[in-house]
């Protein structure tokens, strides 16, 4: 499989850096005691245990290409249903002002509509999510970006 490389400047000068292939980071990210969720082409999607650890869910990924670790925030209208979607996103973006402090950055800020799953043509929710990215240097930078991802949740709470 082909390397990704990507220029980096180094004190006034460029160098090109070699970025590990999707196998690669699959490889690291298991060996460092993270669970997958799936890859989809250079993205390597990890998994979060939710609700009593039962059911999996993935919003943090490392996407070997652009040599980045990023992750979705989120929060759902059934949550809040009297706030409007700027307030969502707000609700959204608060969740990661520590990322912010960390370098990553806001990437796009999108709606999903949530259809029930036994008719396709109700909706049940809209959930206001937000994606954002960090470059990771190396791997070993990717993997600590990993566990920095985990640590803080990825969906608002519900209102009081």
């Amino acid at each position: 499989m082909a390397h990704a490389f990507l220029r980096k400047k180094n004190s006034g000068f460029s160098q090109d850096v070699r970025m590990p292939t999707p196998q690669e980071i699959k490889k690291a990210l298991l060996a460092a005691g993270f669970e997958l969720y799936r890859t989809r082409g250079e993205v390597v999607h990890v998994a979060e245990r939710v609700r009593e650890n039962l059911l999996m869910d993935s919003g943090i990924f490392v996407h070997a290409g652009r040599g980045a670790v990023g992750f979705v925030v989120r929060a759902q209208h059934t949550d809040f249903p009297h706030e409007t979607e700027d307030q969502l996103f707000g609700r959204a973006r608060s969740l990661a002002a520590s990322a912010l402090e960390r370098g990553y950055h806001e990437v796009e800020a999108t709606t999903r509509p949530i259809y029930d799953p036994g008719d396709g043509d109700r909706k049940i929710d809209l959930w206001c999510e937000v994606l954002f990215e960090r470059v990771a240097p190396d791997l070993s930078a990717a993997l600590d970006e990993v566990r920095f991802a985990l640590s803080f949740p990825k969906s608002a709470g519900h209102a009081d």
